[in-house]
């Protein structure tokens, strides 16, 4: 049986992985299978998508429905970060934080085992495995591990994990350590990931394309190299697949919008009176929650929201009813137990920002002309994937659809274990090496229409099976 490295790059564009900057994912790329139409889950934000990753469900159904988000059964008046120890407060509370299993507990119960090694922020490593300390796996971040009394163990071992920086490769290159010297050597699990916060971290300070952003990606291209050369001299290459995915793409921040004090303005009121609303903010998307059966409130919103001029796309969760003007939220996967009464994605265009790279869009934070994700744009919902190994085909280019949430039900085929046909991804039949050809693969694509009064957007959805993914969504005209 194969081992299994997923290796992520937070934030990284297809236009990045060039020679100039990535050489050691350029050459990786071109052996192995390009999947050229990889897609986000939308919110196009990290923890929406580390959730979809590894349960292979869709936001509305695994429930993770934002970077912020409200759990009502949890926090009934507010909204939360999605972040260490909100999440650990969850669970205590004797709530799921994700609302299906996880790669993690499925390996567990069939005798396999993941671990998860990430520099990024402790929501995105929670995330992984939020049983781990229950039902097996392991955690490792710079704050933490799952199992918890693992931490004392590993610092002692390997010393003091550095500071956070800009770029953050110290802390890369520590984690690259533990991978190489403990836990491929001594655990050697099923599958492991790898989760680089390069160069999301650097964008989001500097803007897609910055001299600080091209050495992150640069830094953190080499310490996939290392990997790569480390596989080789242990003579691991042969029996490891290597998949190298990005969870969202990038964008860069027209203006930054103070939603909460606008919809103050404009005469709503706090959660909890009459009226009332809460915002969770998400960069390029804004998740909206009123009072239970309040439609008329979440009617009133959304005709204000088509009023704004940064307002891109409108959907709406079945608890709220039909709005006119708005699209089903069921219809981009946010429909669920957990769904905000209304979800925007904000205006975006594709026009290059000064180094270069298309996409701008509104944002709930951020400064103009720094990078941001979240919304629907092309840009921030196409990001990159890759693969190598035994279980993958070689030199080719896939154009159909690909996405994170096919990530775990392909893992599962590979190690020959049950538990995918319940997820909302598909295996990637067609990238493995005995697959069949891409063009036997059906696919069909819709755009979507709503509007009402000036009020025009678009939402388009390509569908494989039963799965569908999000290709862009924006105001028209």
């Amino acid at each position: 049986m194969p081992s299994n490295i997923v290796f992520v790059f937070d934030g990284l564009q297809p236009d990045q992985v060039v020679p100039r900057l990535m050489p050691n994912l350029s050459e990786f790329a071109a052996a192995g299978v390009i999947f050229a139409n990889h897609h986000s889950v939308f919110p196009t934000v990290t923890r929406v998508n580390v959730s979809s990753m590894v349960t292979g469900l869709n936001p509305g159904s695994h429930g993770l429905a934002g970077n912020r988000l409200m759990i009502r059964d949890f926090a009934g008046d507010r909204a939360i970060s999605a972040m260490q120890p909100e999440l650990s407060r969850v669970t205590e509370a004797g709530l799921p934080v994700l609302l299906g299993p996880t790669l993690g507990e499925l390996l567990a119960k069939q005798g396999q085992e993941y671990v998860a090694i990430g520099v990024g922020t402790s929501g995105n490593a929670y995330l992984q495995n939020p049983t781990a300390e229950r039902t097996g796996g392991v955690t490792i971040h710079p704050d933490f591990t799952l199992p918890r009394e693992m931490h004392e163990s590993l610092v002692a071992r390997f010393g003091i994990w550095p500071d956070e920086s800009l770029p953050n490769t110290s802390r890369l290159a520590h984690g690259m350590r533990i991978l190489t010297e403990y836990v491929l050597l001594e655990r050697n699990p099923a599958v492991t990931l790898v989760w680089s916060s390069e160069p999301d971290k650097s964008q989001h300070a500097a803007g897609v394309g910055s001299s600080l952003s091209d050495t992150a990606v640069k830094e953190a291209d080499l310490q996939f190299g290392n990997l790569l050369r480390w596989l080789r001299e242990n003579g691991r290459s042969d029996d490891t697949n290597v998949v190298v995915v990005s969870d969202h793409g990038y964008s860069t921040i027209i203006r930054s919008l103070d939603i909460e004090g606008l919809l103050k303005k404009a005469g709503f009121a706090s959660y909890g009176e009459p009226g009332g609303i809460v915002v969770a903010q998400n960069g390029g998307a804004a998740l909206f929650y009123t009072l239970p059966s309040d439609q008329a409130t979440t009617q009133r919103l959304a005709n204000w929201l088509m009023q704004q001029p940064w307002c891109g796309t409108i959907t709406v969760s079945d608890i709220a009813g039909e709005i006119p003007g708005t699209l089903p939220a069921s219809l981009v996967g946010n429909q669920g137990p957990r769904a905000p009464e209304l979800t925007v994605s904000f205006r975006w265009e594709s026009d290059p920002n000064e180094a270069g790279y298309g996409g701008r869009v509104f944002s709930t934070d951020g400064k103009p002309g720094a990078g941001q994700h979240g919304s629907m744009s092309r840009q921030e919902i196409h990001g990159v994937m890759f693969a190598t190994g035994p279980s993958f085909k070689s030199a080719i280019r896939l154009d159909t659809p690909s996405g994170n949430l096919d990530l775990a039900p392909t893992y599962l085929k590979i190690l020959g274990l049950t538990g995918g046909d319940s997820m909302d991804g598909r295996v990637l039949e067609e990238a493995l090496r005995f697959g069949p050809d891409s063009s036997q693969v059906a696919v069909s694509t819709h755009t979507h229409n709503a509007g009402l009064d000036e009020y025009r957007q678009q939402i388009t959805v390509t569908q494989v099976g039963d799965t569908s993914y999000v290709d862009e969504g924006n105001r028209v005209g």
